[in-house]
């Protein structure tokens, strides 16, 4: 994932950038073509902010970052492909990106309507969910934040629900990560009622009905109330009551206020809510009125805007009805046995929530006795054929929201005439570029509204008077995309050839932070099933396949700071804190690398925990590996001064001669082969990938015959698996063997004229892996009597036993005084390792 240009690179970025590099290297080894580019995520809000903050233009901030960031990437020794590098506020990227929108609207994908925004009265400015506290107000001008409705673009993701929801199961990714995607897309499957309004005391409504969706039709006849959201259109003074209506559209006010900033306030418990006065019909029982309230729990961009309370059979609804004093129906609903409980705390709510029994109470009428299953599909045939009710398929899931009122983006590339109406501003005038005259403060709405000569403009269609979409496309449309970019990032004429992203796609190893999981994944599925199912990039050679991006994930944890006591080094009872831009707490890695040197952070970035687990950073243990780097050294100095007396070849041919020592050097590496091999290939847990190549290197230090062949191929094998974690130090040490013949004299370089990249990823040899002998432990009635050294590996239990009684030692444990065997009990056999024997005493 590429990084937004902050400026600092911390420990996260390098946690993350160092994890792709060992991958690519190490694949490039395996002899696979590797494509590891890089980007800019340049666009957003912080750039604009930081211009504002300095007085400076977001370009040349962000210009200066890069740079910054780019240098600090080379300290760390990464290798990308830099001839594919991308930022997204380079016009040359952001044409493509207003390309990929015009696609979306000519295939009716996106389309604008009124929404809801955080909106400061004092600045005159939308606000982002973050420019809000917890408090409600505006992050700069401390006023109350409001909730406006504007006119908003938005893609019609919820079109790729089922799909993005299915194709989940074919990917490669976390469990938790998937989970999470489905969660959020939100699969239920449901129905859909009308309650008929009444007309009482009000004017004209703007609809005969208000629609519900609920998971449970079998609890229709519990409904107590129906719940609308604070900006439902029935809240105004038009349609209520005139004697609620000024009461009840001023509590409404108060109620958006209080969710200004996004929060899901049903996720805090919260109860507020009021009476609308206006009462609507049961879809299966005209006869029963049901009052119609407005809950802060329920929002208009969910569902229909509107639910039904049953507070007999849902928790919320039940604290919902208490704190608004609203009649608590009949249970509708039963369990179908006595072990069957409710979801509520055992004796803290009467709320049963379980599937079960239609209860037979007149509010059920001929559904009573019914199971939960064949009442929900009853009660939706009865409502069908009255036409108050169908099934239906509902997801959490909402349509993008695309644009934002500010300046550092890719500029919507629409134009609005009031003759031709919206009109998609033609391909060949992108890209629509940012103009660079525009004064920012903050405040005043849109800053792009503000550029009339920009704003101002000719309508394509009719050449009469028109103006520009004064909004930009959120950040989200800019990442969606770019790693197809990457596969033909100089092409001028089109976003990408469709046989180069056909022959790239998907992304084989899809590396970053947990904390995209969602919606960053989300819409890059989204964008990227799009553009494949119009033809911009196509079917592989082998076969169909559904056009998701990221064949593998792998997320990292979070990398936060180690925090120590100063007076006596200890560590505080609370010491972890997420490394973050916003708290200035980040370890730059220029300092580190100074003082251990690149492979030295590197190495102990990826031992320190599995890149799946929160890292906390501490660099007091780095000297660790600057140790082993300086016992490598050593080894392979050392080694270089005595070449071996055959090549490897030759060696091999005469395997059968082998000495014990030279048969224990060859399996050793394979074995580290094999874990390094399995660590990078599959599992990523470079913990113990690294751990292996430590074991390996001491293993080799104790070597007695260093002229022997497969000393030189443990030592040439070990530089090589270094390298793609140490790089610098692999390349040095690879130097060192060549110039010193000893790689000539063994024959072990795959590649005479290149560097230790050059050469190829050892392989493992199968038939090198058995242990030659072990060492087992003897335990009589679980304590160790002594050792059977030297033993042939793989026995089974009964030929160990054998063995065991011909020892002198057994005798004083395993027989009586007279010389008889005593009776053998039971026998704990761990292969290779130990066995027990328990005998009578």
């Amino acid at each position: 994932m590429f990084p937004y240009p902050s400026g600092m690179l911390h420990m996260g970025h390098v946690r993350v950038y160092t994890i792709s590099d060992t991958l690519s290297r190490f694949h490039r080894m395996t002899g696979k073509h590797v494509l590891h580019p890089m980007g800019w995520d340049a666009f957003g809000l912080p750039a604009e902010n930081a211009a504002i903050e300095r007085n400076v233009a977001p370009g040349d901030w962000t210009k200066r970052n890069i740079a910054a960031m780019k240098e600090q990437l080379e300290t760390i020794l990464t290798d990308f492909n830099w001839d594919r590098e991308l930022a997204t506020c380079d016009p040359e990227y952001y044409k493509w990106t207003q390309h990929i929108f015009l696609q979306l609207f000519n295939n009716d994908m996106v389309y604008r309507k009124e929404a809801v925004v955080n909106w400061d009265p004092v600045d005159q400015t939308v606000l982002a969910n973050e420019q809000v506290d917890k408090n409600g107000r505006s992050w700069r001008s401390g006023a109350v934040v409001e909730q406006r409705k504007l006119k908003q673009w938005f893609a019609k993701i919820t079109d790729y629900a089922e799909d993005l929801l299915k194709d989940l199961e074919g990917l490669d990714w976390p469990e938790h990560v998937k989970s999470m995607q489905s969660n959020w897309i939100g699969r239920s499957e449901g129905a859909e009622f009308s309650f008929s309004l009444i007309q009482e005391g009000s004017s004209e409504l703007p609809a005969d009905s208000i629609s519900v969706f609920t998971s449970r039709p079998d609890t229709l006849f519990g409904v107590s109330y129906l719940a609308i959201a604070a900006d439902h259109p029935l809240v105004s003074a038009e349609y209520l009551p005139k004697d609620r209506a000024d009461e009840v559209v001023r509590r409404a006010k108060e109620i958006s206020s209080s969710l200004a900033g996004g929060g899901d306030r049903a996720a805090q418990g919260s109860k507020a809510g009021v009476f609308t006065g206006l009462y609507a019909k049961h879809p299966l029982d005209p006869a029963r009125k049901v009052p119609v309230y407005i809950a802060d729990y329920v929002l208009s961009t969910y569902g229909t805007g509107a639910v039904m309370g049953v507070p007999a059979h849902d928790i919320r609804d039940y604290e919902f009805s208490q704190a608004n004093r609203i009649e608590i129906g009949n249970a509708v609903v039963e369990p179908s046995s006595p072990s069957d409980g409710s979801a509520a705390p055992s004796g803290e709510l009467p709320v049963f929530t379980n599937l079960g029994v239609l209860r037979r109470v007149p509010e059920n009428g001929p559904f009573g006795g019914m199971t939960s299953e064949d009442a929900m599909k009853a009660v939706v045939a009865a409502a069908s054929k009255t036409g108050a009710g169908k099934a239906v398929v509902n997801y959490r899931l909402r349509d993008w929201l695309l644009s934002r009122q500010r300046y550092w983006g890719a500029p919507v590339p629409i134009i609005h005439c009031e003759s031709c109406g919206v009109v998609p501003v033609p391909e060949k005038d992108l890209p629509v570029e940012l103009p660079s005259n525009v004064q920012l403060s903050g405040r005043g709405g849109s800053p792009l509204a503000r550029a009339a000569d920009w704003v101002n403009c000719k309508c394509p269609k009719c050449n009469g008077a028109a103006k520009r979409d004064t909004d930009t496309l959120d950040t989200f449309v800019d990442s969606s995309w770019y790693f197809l970019r990457y596969a033909d990032a100089q092409n001028a004429a089109k976003p990408f050839s469709a046989a180069k992203a056909t022959a790239a796609m998907p992304v084989d190893i899809y590396i970053g932070g947990v904390e995209h999981a969602i919606l960053h994944l989300l819409y890059s599925r989204f964008i990227s099933k799009f553009l494949w199912k119009t033809g911009a990039y196509g079917e592989t050679s082998s076969g169909a396949r559904n056009g998701e991006p990221f064949k593998r994930l792998l997320t990292q944890g979070m990398a936060g700071n180690g925090a120590r006591i100063i007076a006596t080094g200890e560590a505080p009872a609370v010491s972890y804190e997420k490394m973050s831009k916003s708290k200035y707490n980040g370890v730059d890695p220029t300092e580190t690398v100074a003082k251990y040197g690149a492979d030295a952070t590197r190495l102990h970035m990826l031992y320190l925990a599995p890149p799946q687990d929160v890292l906390e950073w501490d660099t007091q243990s780095i000297v660790g590996m600057q140790r082993w780097i300086n016992r490598l050294g050593r080894l392979v100095d050392s080694a270089a001064e005595n070449a071996p007396k055959q090549s490897w070849l030759q060696c091999v041919g005469e395997r059968a001669r082998w000495s014990k020592e030279a048969q224990e050097t060859y399996r050793q590496t394979n074995v580290a082969v094999q874990r390094a091999s399995e660590s990078l290939s599959g599992s990523f847990a470079f913990n113990t990938a690294i751990a292996a190549l430590i074991e390996l290197s001491n293993y080799l230090a104790t070597v007695k015959d260093t002229s022997h062949a497969t000393f030189a191929y443990g030592i040439a094998s070990l530089v090589k698996m270094v390298s793609p974690f140490a790089p610098s130090v692999g390349e040095e040490l690879w130097e060192v063997l060549g110039k010193a013949g000893f790689l000539t004299a063994a024959d072990l370089a795959t590649s005479a004229g290149g560097g230790v990249f050059a050469q190829s990823w050892p392989d493992v040899d199968q038939s090198a892996l058995r242990k030659l002998s072990v060492t087992i432990v003897v335990q009589i009635n679980g304590k160790v009597r002594f050792r059977l050294e030297d033993a042939e590996p793989d026995q089974d239990k009964e030929s160990i036993l054998a063995t065991i009684m011909e020892q002198p030692q057994a005798k004083k444990w395993l027989r009586s005084d007279d010389g008889t065997p005593k009776q053998v009990v039971k026998t704990i056999h761990v292969p290779n390792k130990l066995i027990n024997i328990i005998v009578a005493k």
